[in-house]
């Protein structure tokens, strides 16, 4: 169902119905009435901010008196909030955007829950792609930081980061959730999380590391390491390593150092917290 949609006596059902999963705001108006005309300007551009939160049920008075009728309409406009068929809540005159939206949030879900459900549908599809990872992995930011670090968008955070093969990220958020929400997802959770790692420890991996343990100033063998552990999604020890090398030279190997560091960065676009990390590491050294 549209989330702003015109009232009528053919659709007034399905709008009832839909109520008892969703808030519906009823907006009375007719198009003689200036003040309500103005209210539902209001309420349309409201509706339009919180997509998802609630649906715009426009009743106009002229066209469907009945409707009025039978929500015993006294004045214009009126505003009603229908809770599971059942208006409780609601106000008659004009209202600015500021009390609109304080009542509202009285009724409706935080933004956090429907930016979670959102993310669900998206890792619900029959094929998920990258873009749909990323789009999820942008909702689930906000939710998170939004619910106040809520265990359950945590845990679906940490699957996403999965998915993308952040296995640093999806570590770091799995370790902050709390003892209530380790749950069966959790442990699963856990479980492909010690897979991956396994599977990013490569024998090429393990033997370049070897090699630089007995080279240490081998900066080739330095770049080759870090180049496979960015490849192997182990991007905070790949940063890790050629940032020692920066901080101490950053024309280190003919600037390939630099080079090779800010396309890992790049790599891992501006929204990674690792990246954001390192960046802020590489301007502390470059101002």
């Amino acid at each position: 169902m549209d989330n702003i949609l015109s009232l009528t006596k053919d659709n007034i059902q399905q709008v009832v119905d839909a109520s008892m999963q969703q808030i519906v705001v009823l907006a009375f108006w007719a198009q003689p009435q200036e003040q309500s005309v103005a209210m539902l300007h209001t309420l349309e551009q409201i509706a339009a901010q919180n997509a998802g939160r609630f649906v715009l049920a426009k009743v106009d008075c002229e066209a469907e008196l009945e409707i009025a009728n039978y929500f015993r309409i006294q004045s214009l406009p009126t505003t009603l909030v229908l809770d599971k068929g059942q208006p409780v809540d609601g106000f008659a005159g004009l209202q600015d955007a500021a009390q609109v939206t304080a009542m509202l949030d009285k009724h409706l879900p935080p933004m956090w829950q429907l930016q979670l459900a959102q993310a669900k549908a998206l890792l619900a599809l029959s094929q998920v792609s990258a873009e749909d990872l990323a789009t999820a992995a942008v909702l689930l930011k906000d939710a998170h930081a939004g619910s106040n670090q809520a265990g359950e968008v945590s845990l679906v955070l940490a699957d996403v980061y999965l998915m993308q093969g952040e296995l640093v990220l999806a570590q770091a958020m799995l370790e902050k959730v709390g003892l209530a929400d380790q749950d069966g997802y959790y442990q699963s959770l856990k479980a492909k999380l010690a897979l991956a790692l396994d599977a990013a420890d490569t024998p090429e991996i393990r033997d370049l590391q070897q090699k630089f343990e007995q080279n240490p100033t081998d900066l080739v063998l330095l770049l080759e390491l870090s180049k496979a552990l960015h490849a192997a999604h182990r991007d905070d020890e790949a940063l890790d390593l050629l940032f020692g090398v920066l901080s101490k030279d950053l024309g280190a190997e003919n600037g390939t150092v630099k080079q090779v560091f800010m396309e890992v960065l790049t790599a891992l676009g501006q929204g990674n917290p690792i990246a954001n990390q390192y960046r802020r590491k590489l301007y502390t050294l470059l101002y």
